[in-house]
């Protein structure tokens, strides 16, 4: 999937030029129009949802930890206007509506989200695993 549609590219901070799906890897790969390019397992997406599933339904901070999620792969991206994606995971998940500077913010964090993610569960006695 790669963007060519002329014109204006609305308010997004950072705008996608190529966009990758790896099936058999379980990876999404976007590159920016920066310069940057980030890889994000299938799992690190799903457990990062911006669905209500996964961020709560009450105030702000209210993230659910998603466990058991390792092996999660990505059967579908379906574009959602000229600003986001919508991921389709077979796990059958498929709320959330990822944006572009939210893969962008999420790509320079990811390091510490990722950790902060093995914190939660480490925390809470979950596994990865199913």
């Amino acid at each position: 999937m790669t963007d060519s549609q002329p014109g204006p590219k609305t308010d997004v901070a950072h705008w996608p030029v190529e966009i990758r799906l790896k099936k058999a890897e379980k990876v999404l790969e976007i590159d920016f129009d920066d310069g940057r390019t980030f890889s994000f397992p299938a799992e690190f997406l799903r457990v990062y949802s911006p669905s209500a599933e996964v961020t709560g339904h009450g105030p702000p901070g209210q993230r659910v930890t998603v466990a058991g999620r390792r092996h999660v792969g990505i059967m579908e991206l379906i574009p959602v206007g000229n600003y986001a994606v919508q991921i389709k995971f077979d796990d059958l998940h498929d709320t959330g509506i990822f944006s572009w500077d939210y893969f962008y913010e999420m790509g320079e964090t990811q390091d510490e989200l990722w950790q902060e993610f093995l914190d939660a569960l480490e925390a809470k006695g979950l596994s990865r695993d199913p």
